[in-house]
Protein backbone atom coordinates (compact mmCIF):
# COMPACT_ATOMS: atom_id res chain seq x y z
CA UNK A 1 0.00 0.00 0.00
CA UNK A 2 1.03 3.54 -0.61
CA UNK A 3 1.26 5.84 1.94
CA UNK A 4 0.35 9.39 1.71
CA UNK A 5 2.99 11.93 2.66
CA UNK A 6 2.73 12.89 5.79
CA UNK A 7 2.75 9.23 6.68
CA UNK A 8 5.53 8.62 4.83
CA UNK A 9 7.07 11.71 6.41
CA UNK A 10 6.63 10.42 9.80
CA UNK A 11 8.20 6.86 9.32
CA UNK A 12 11.69 9.25 7.32
CA UNK A 13 11.41 11.03 10.70
CA UNK A 14 11.50 7.48 12.67
CA UNK A 15 14.69 6.54 11.02
CA UNK A 16 16.23 10.01 11.89
CA UNK A 17 15.83 11.87 8.70
CA UNK A 18 15.23 15.57 8.77
CA UNK A 19 11.77 16.64 7.68
CA UNK A 20 10.00 20.25 7.30
CA UNK A 21 7.56 20.74 10.33
CA UNK A 22 4.15 20.59 9.23
CA UNK A 23 0.69 19.47 10.30
CA UNK A 24 -2.46 18.38 8.39
CA UNK A 25 -5.52 20.66 7.85
CA UNK A 26 -9.03 19.72 7.11
CA UNK A 27 -10.21 22.88 6.66
CA UNK A 28 -9.30 26.40 5.81
CA UNK A 29 -9.12 27.71 9.04
CA UNK A 30 -6.64 24.59 10.40
CA UNK A 31 -4.43 25.59 7.35
CA UNK A 32 -3.95 29.27 8.54
CA UNK A 33 -3.23 27.80 11.64
CA UNK A 34 -0.42 26.21 9.87
CA UNK A 35 0.55 29.59 8.66
CA UNK A 36 0.51 31.17 12.48
CA UNK A 37 2.52 28.38 13.28
CA UNK A 38 5.11 27.90 10.74
CA UNK A 39 5.07 31.17 8.38
CA UNK A 40 5.06 30.85 5.02
CA UNK A 41 3.80 27.09 4.14
CA UNK A 42 3.49 24.67 1.25
CA UNK A 43 0.09 23.31 1.52
CA UNK A 44 0.16 19.73 -0.25
CA UNK A 45 -2.92 17.52 -1.43
CA UNK A 46 -2.64 14.20 0.36
CA UNK A 47 -3.62 11.82 -2.43
CA UNK A 48 -1.54 8.35 -2.92
CA UNK A 49 -0.61 9.48 -6.68
CA UNK A 50 2.48 11.67 -8.17
CA UNK A 51 1.80 14.41 -10.43
CA UNK A 52 0.16 16.63 -7.86
CA UNK A 53 2.21 20.11 -8.26
CA UNK A 54 0.92 19.59 -12.36
CA UNK A 55 -2.88 19.47 -11.04
CA UNK A 56 -2.84 21.81 -8.72
CA UNK A 57 -2.35 20.20 -5.51
CA UNK A 58 0.32 22.16 -4.14
CA UNK A 59 0.62 26.06 -3.39
CA UNK A 60 2.98 28.10 -1.55
CA UNK A 61 1.33 30.52 0.90
CA UNK A 62 3.04 33.47 2.04
CA UNK A 63 0.19 34.82 4.43
CA UNK A 64 -2.67 33.18 6.46
CA UNK A 65 -5.13 34.24 3.66
CA UNK A 66 -3.34 32.57 1.10
CA UNK A 67 -3.14 29.21 3.04
CA UNK A 68 -6.46 29.47 3.64
CA UNK A 69 -7.82 30.06 -0.36
CA UNK A 70 -5.35 27.33 -1.03
CA UNK A 71 -6.84 24.95 1.39
CA UNK A 72 -10.06 25.88 0.22
CA UNK A 73 -9.21 25.27 -3.53
CA UNK A 74 -7.15 22.35 -3.02
CA UNK A 75 -9.13 20.26 -0.28
CA UNK A 76 -12.19 18.30 -2.48
CA UNK A 77 -10.18 18.29 -5.97
CA UNK A 78 -9.62 15.84 -8.07
CA UNK A 79 -6.81 14.35 -8.62
CA UNK A 80 -5.91 11.39 -11.26
CA UNK A 81 -9.36 9.56 -9.99
CA UNK A 82 -8.44 10.86 -6.14
CA UNK A 83 -10.51 13.43 -4.56
CA UNK A 84 -8.32 15.27 -1.74
CA UNK A 85 -9.52 14.56 1.92
CA UNK A 86 -6.94 17.03 3.29
CA UNK A 87 -4.02 18.84 3.19
CA UNK A 88 -0.13 18.53 4.58
CA UNK A 89 0.81 22.00 5.37
CA UNK A 90 4.70 22.15 5.88
CA UNK A 91 6.94 25.27 6.49
CA UNK A 92 8.33 26.20 3.31
CA UNK A 93 11.86 25.77 2.37
CA UNK A 94 14.98 28.15 1.24
CA UNK A 95 15.87 26.18 -1.55
CA UNK A 96 19.31 25.96 -3.29
CA UNK A 97 19.32 22.29 -4.88
CA UNK A 98 16.95 19.44 -5.09
CA UNK A 99 18.31 15.83 -5.45
CA UNK A 100 16.91 12.49 -6.08
CA UNK A 101 17.22 9.49 -3.69
CA UNK A 102 15.27 6.43 -3.95
CA UNK A 103 15.27 2.49 -3.81
CA UNK A 104 12.96 0.26 -5.16
CA UNK A 105 12.85 -3.08 -6.20
CA UNK A 106 14.64 -4.20 -10.01
CA UNK A 107 12.23 -6.54 -10.76
CA UNK A 108 14.06 -7.51 -14.14
CA UNK A 109 17.70 -7.82 -11.66
CA UNK A 110 15.41 -9.25 -8.66
CA UNK A 111 17.44 -6.87 -6.55
CA UNK A 112 17.05 -3.81 -4.83
CA UNK A 113 18.38 -0.82 -6.29
CA UNK A 114 19.14 2.34 -4.66
CA UNK A 115 19.08 5.53 -7.25
CA UNK A 116 20.53 9.00 -6.99
CA UNK A 117 20.60 11.99 -9.13
CA UNK A 118 21.70 15.55 -9.32
CA UNK A 119 17.72 16.43 -11.12
CA UNK A 120 15.55 16.26 -8.51
CA UNK A 121 12.27 17.89 -9.05
CA UNK A 122 11.79 15.83 -11.52
CA UNK A 123 9.62 12.14 -12.27
CA UNK A 124 12.05 9.37 -11.95
CA UNK A 125 10.64 7.88 -15.21
CA UNK A 126 11.04 11.48 -17.03
CA UNK A 127 14.83 11.78 -16.32
CA UNK A 128 15.47 7.97 -17.05
CA UNK A 129 14.03 8.54 -20.65
CA UNK A 130 15.84 11.87 -21.44
CA UNK A 131 18.71 11.88 -19.25
CA UNK A 132 19.51 8.27 -18.13
CA UNK A 133 23.19 8.64 -17.28
CA UNK A 134 22.09 11.45 -14.98
CA UNK A 135 20.80 8.62 -11.92
CA UNK A 136 23.74 6.93 -10.25
CA UNK A 137 22.92 3.39 -9.37
CA UNK A 138 23.93 0.64 -6.93
CA UNK A 139 22.45 -2.89 -6.09
CA UNK A 140 23.64 -3.46 -2.55
CA UNK A 141 24.38 -6.46 -1.19
CA UNK A 142 20.36 -7.73 0.11
CA UNK A 143 22.35 -9.44 3.43
CA UNK A 144 24.57 -6.91 4.43
CA UNK A 145 23.05 -3.50 2.86
CA UNK A 146 25.42 -0.77 0.88
CA UNK A 147 28.87 -0.35 1.96
CA UNK A 148 30.32 2.95 2.74
CA UNK A 149 32.59 3.00 -0.37
CA UNK A 150 29.92 1.75 -2.73
CA UNK A 151 27.54 4.72 -1.22
CA UNK A 152 30.43 6.80 -1.92
CA UNK A 153 30.86 6.15 -5.18
CA UNK A 154 27.24 6.44 -6.27
CA UNK A 155 27.23 9.98 -4.79
CA UNK A 156 30.80 10.67 -7.07
CA UNK A 157 28.94 9.18 -10.21
CA UNK A 158 25.79 11.28 -9.54
CA UNK A 159 28.28 14.10 -9.68
CA UNK A 160 27.36 15.06 -6.16
CA UNK A 161 30.31 15.02 -4.49
CA UNK A 162 30.57 17.54 -2.48
CA UNK A 163 27.28 16.52 -0.84
CA UNK A 164 29.31 12.65 0.07
CA UNK A 165 29.23 13.43 3.87
CA UNK A 166 25.77 14.16 3.99
CA UNK A 167 24.15 11.60 1.54
CA UNK A 168 26.20 8.68 3.18
CA UNK A 169 24.47 9.32 6.67
CA UNK A 170 21.12 10.11 4.68
CA UNK A 171 21.19 6.90 2.60
CA UNK A 172 22.21 4.36 5.14
CA UNK A 173 19.12 6.04 7.08
CA UNK A 174 16.81 5.34 3.96
CA UNK A 175 17.98 2.20 3.68
CA UNK A 176 16.51 0.66 7.60
CA UNK A 177 12.79 1.35 5.70
CA UNK A 178 13.27 -2.11 3.86
CA UNK A 179 13.88 -3.88 7.25
CA UNK A 180 12.17 -1.59 9.59
CA UNK A 181 8.96 -1.20 7.84
CA UNK A 182 8.91 -3.73 4.85
CA UNK A 183 9.61 -0.79 2.38
CA UNK A 184 8.94 -1.99 -1.12
CA UNK A 185 9.78 1.43 -2.35
CA UNK A 186 11.29 4.37 -0.95
CA UNK A 187 11.40 8.13 -2.58
CA UNK A 188 12.77 11.33 -1.42
CA UNK A 189 11.91 13.58 -4.34
CA UNK A 190 12.78 16.36 -4.24
CA UNK A 191 15.84 15.93 -0.97
CA UNK A 192 15.96 20.03 -0.55
CA UNK A 193 19.52 21.13 -0.30
CA UNK A 194 18.79 24.68 1.60
CA UNK A 195 21.02 28.07 1.28
CA UNK A 196 22.62 27.50 4.73
CA UNK A 197 23.27 23.56 4.21
CA UNK A 198 20.76 21.42 5.42
CA UNK A 199 19.80 18.64 3.30
CA UNK A 200 15.65 17.54 4.28
CA UNK A 201 13.27 15.59 2.87
CA UNK A 202 11.33 18.04 0.95
CA UNK A 203 8.76 14.99 -0.07
CA UNK A 204 8.23 11.23 0.48
CA UNK A 205 6.69 8.47 -1.29
CA UNK A 206 6.79 4.77 0.91
CA UNK A 207 5.16 1.48 -0.56
CA UNK A 208 5.04 -0.72 2.29
CA UNK A 209 4.51 -4.51 1.86
CA UNK A 210 0.23 -4.90 3.04
CA UNK A 211 1.16 -8.66 4.00
CA UNK A 212 2.64 -7.16 6.90
CA UNK A 213 0.29 -4.14 7.33
CA UNK A 214 -2.76 -5.31 6.25
CA UNK A 215 -5.08 -4.86 3.24
CA UNK A 216 -6.12 -1.18 3.39
CA UNK A 217 -7.88 0.62 0.60
CA UNK A 218 -4.74 2.90 -1.49
CA UNK A 219 -7.50 5.09 -2.34
CA UNK A 220 -8.83 5.73 0.86
CA UNK A 221 -6.46 7.69 3.75
CA UNK A 222 -9.01 7.29 6.36
CA UNK A 223 -8.96 3.63 6.27
CA UNK A 224 -5.20 3.84 5.84
CA UNK A 225 -4.74 6.19 9.13
CA UNK A 226 -7.18 3.83 10.77
CA UNK A 227 -5.31 0.43 10.19
CA UNK A 228 -2.42 2.78 11.23
CA UNK A 229 -3.62 3.16 14.42
CA UNK A 230 -4.90 -0.57 15.26
CA UNK A 231 -8.38 0.44 14.47
CA UNK A 232 -11.00 -1.48 12.34
CA UNK A 233 -12.52 0.90 9.88
CA UNK A 234 -14.46 0.91 6.23
CA UNK A 235 -15.70 4.07 4.85
CA UNK A 236 -18.55 4.73 4.13
CA UNK A 237 -20.42 7.38 2.37
CA UNK A 238 -22.34 9.34 5.26
CA UNK A 239 -21.62 11.88 7.01
CA UNK A 240 -22.94 10.39 10.49
CA UNK A 241 -19.10 9.19 12.07
CA UNK A 242 -20.24 5.80 13.81
CA UNK A 243 -18.25 4.43 16.65
CA UNK A 244 -18.77 0.86 18.35
CA UNK A 245 -17.61 -1.76 20.26
CA UNK A 246 -18.14 -5.07 18.55
CA UNK A 247 -18.64 -5.41 14.80
CA UNK A 248 -22.69 -6.87 15.50
CA UNK A 249 -23.52 -3.35 17.30
CA UNK A 250 -21.60 -1.41 14.94
CA UNK A 251 -23.75 -3.32 11.75
CA UNK A 252 -27.31 -2.07 14.33
CA UNK A 253 -25.94 0.80 14.50
CA UNK A 254 -25.97 1.51 10.77
CA UNK A 255 -29.32 0.07 10.20
CA UNK A 256 -30.65 2.45 13.21
CA UNK A 257 -28.87 5.51 11.37
CA UNK A 258 -30.43 4.61 8.21
CA UNK A 259 -33.79 4.20 9.82
CA UNK A 260 -33.99 7.17 11.76
CA UNK A 261 -33.00 8.90 7.86
CA UNK A 262 -29.57 9.68 8.25
CA UNK A 263 -26.67 8.11 6.44
CA UNK A 264 -23.07 6.78 8.42
CA UNK A 265 -19.86 8.16 6.71
CA UNK A 266 -18.20 5.00 8.41
CA UNK A 267 -18.16 1.76 10.18
CA UNK A 268 -15.71 1.64 13.53
CA UNK A 269 -14.89 -1.04 15.25
CA UNK A 270 -13.02 -0.01 18.75
CA UNK A 271 -13.48 -3.47 19.98
CA UNK A 272 -14.31 -5.16 23.35
CA UNK A 273 -11.66 -4.05 25.54
CA UNK A 274 -11.29 -0.65 23.99
CA UNK A 275 -9.29 2.11 26.53
CA UNK A 276 -10.14 5.47 26.63
CA UNK A 277 -6.78 5.89 24.36
CA UNK A 278 -8.43 3.58 21.60
CA UNK A 279 -11.63 5.90 21.73
CA UNK A 280 -9.64 9.50 20.97
CA UNK A 281 -8.23 7.91 18.28
CA UNK A 282 -11.46 6.67 16.87
CA UNK A 283 -12.30 9.49 16.73
CA UNK A 284 -9.32 11.75 15.29
CA UNK A 285 -10.11 9.92 12.31
CA UNK A 286 -13.61 9.53 11.86
CA UNK A 287 -13.34 13.94 12.53
CA UNK A 288 -10.49 13.43 9.72
CA UNK A 289 -13.26 13.40 6.85
CA UNK A 290 -14.81 16.88 6.71
CA UNK A 291 -17.68 14.99 4.87
CA UNK A 292 -18.82 14.04 8.46
CA UNK A 293 -21.23 16.69 10.06
CA UNK A 294 -22.21 14.71 13.56
CA UNK A 295 -20.89 11.29 15.73
CA UNK A 296 -22.66 8.85 17.05
CA UNK A 297 -21.43 6.55 19.95
CA UNK A 298 -22.94 3.58 20.47
CA UNK A 299 -21.14 1.23 23.52
CA UNK A 300 -22.27 -1.90 25.09
CA UNK A 301 -20.21 -2.70 28.45
CA UNK A 302 -19.45 -5.94 28.39
CA UNK A 303 -15.03 -5.87 28.70
CA UNK A 304 -15.21 -2.39 27.59
CA UNK A 305 -15.93 -0.27 30.69
CA UNK A 306 -18.30 2.31 30.41
CA UNK A 307 -16.42 4.90 32.54
CA UNK A 308 -13.11 4.52 30.56
CA UNK A 309 -15.04 4.99 27.38
CA UNK A 310 -16.49 8.20 28.91
CA UNK A 311 -13.09 9.26 29.80
CA UNK A 312 -12.20 8.88 26.19
CA UNK A 313 -14.61 10.76 24.52
CA UNK A 314 -14.20 13.51 27.26
CA UNK A 315 -10.80 13.80 26.41
CA UNK A 316 -11.20 13.03 22.83
CA UNK A 317 -13.68 16.03 22.12
CA UNK A 318 -10.84 18.28 24.30
CA UNK A 319 -7.90 17.39 22.46
CA UNK A 320 -9.61 17.30 18.84
CA UNK A 321 -11.48 21.29 19.59
CA UNK A 322 -14.66 18.98 18.50
CA UNK A 323 -17.05 21.73 16.77
CA UNK A 324 -19.57 18.73 16.26
CA UNK A 325 -23.29 17.27 17.22
CA UNK A 326 -22.13 14.21 19.54
CA UNK A 327 -24.23 11.99 20.87
CA UNK A 328 -23.54 9.03 23.02
CA UNK A 329 -25.67 5.84 23.89
CA UNK A 330 -23.68 3.61 26.76
CA UNK A 331 -25.00 0.81 28.53
CA UNK A 332 -23.58 -2.75 30.21
CA UNK A 333 -20.44 -2.41 32.84
CA UNK A 334 -20.00 0.25 34.67
CA UNK A 335 -22.53 2.55 32.91
CA UNK A 336 -23.80 4.59 35.62
CA UNK A 337 -20.23 5.60 36.31
CA UNK A 338 -19.74 6.49 32.85
CA UNK A 339 -23.05 8.65 32.19
CA UNK A 340 -21.75 10.64 35.29
CA UNK A 341 -18.57 11.64 33.69
CA UNK A 342 -20.58 12.50 30.31
CA UNK A 343 -22.91 14.20 32.23
CA UNK A 344 -20.17 16.13 34.55
CA UNK A 345 -18.85 17.10 31.20
CA UNK A 346 -22.09 18.36 29.40
CA UNK A 347 -22.41 15.39 27.44
CA UNK A 348 -26.09 13.53 28.16
CA UNK A 349 -26.21 9.99 27.18
CA UNK A 350 -28.54 8.87 25.37
CA UNK A 351 -31.64 6.59 26.86
CA UNK A 352 -31.62 3.96 23.78
CA UNK A 353 -29.52 3.02 20.57
CA UNK A 354 -33.05 4.17 18.60
CA UNK A 355 -33.53 7.59 20.55
CA UNK A 356 -29.42 8.13 19.91
CA UNK A 357 -29.70 7.52 16.13
CA UNK A 358 -33.11 9.76 15.98
CA UNK A 359 -30.81 12.53 17.65
CA UNK A 360 -27.74 12.56 15.87
CA UNK A 361 -30.00 12.50 12.74
CA UNK A 362 -32.40 15.49 14.02
CA UNK A 363 -28.80 17.63 15.14
CA UNK A 364 -26.94 17.02 12.28
CA UNK A 365 -30.18 18.39 10.17
CA UNK A 366 -30.14 21.94 11.97
CA UNK A 367 -29.20 24.77 9.90
CA UNK A 368 -26.84 25.71 12.83
CA UNK A 369 -25.01 23.04 13.21
CA UNK A 370 -21.70 22.72 10.90
CA UNK A 371 -17.31 22.16 11.76
CA UNK A 372 -17.94 26.43 12.76
CA UNK A 373 -20.85 25.75 14.94
CA UNK A 374 -21.01 24.90 18.77
CA UNK A 375 -18.91 22.95 20.73
CA UNK A 376 -19.82 18.89 20.09
CA UNK A 377 -21.74 18.17 23.10
CA UNK A 378 -25.06 16.68 22.06
CA UNK A 379 -27.28 13.85 23.96
CA UNK A 380 -29.63 11.99 23.11
CA UNK A 381 -33.13 11.84 25.31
Amino acid sequence: MKLLEYQAKEVLASLGIAIPPGMIARSADEAGAAFSKFGPVAVKAQVPVGGRGKAGGIKLAKTADEARRAAEQIIGMDIKGFKVPLVYCEAALDIDREIYLGFTVDRDARANILMLSAKGGMDIEQVAEESPDAIARLYPNPWRGPLDFELAQLVYDADLGDLARPLMVLMKKLYRAIPDSDALTAEINPLVVTKSGDVIAGDAKLEIDEQRYGSVLEGDPYEAEAKKRGLTYVSLDGDIGIVGNGAGLCMSTLDLVQRAGGRAANFCDIGGGAKAEVVENALAVILMNPKVKGVLINVFGGITRGDEVAKGIVTARDNLKMKLPLVVRMSGTREEEGREILRQNGIEPGASAWEAAKKIVELISSPLVGRSGPQGRGGAG
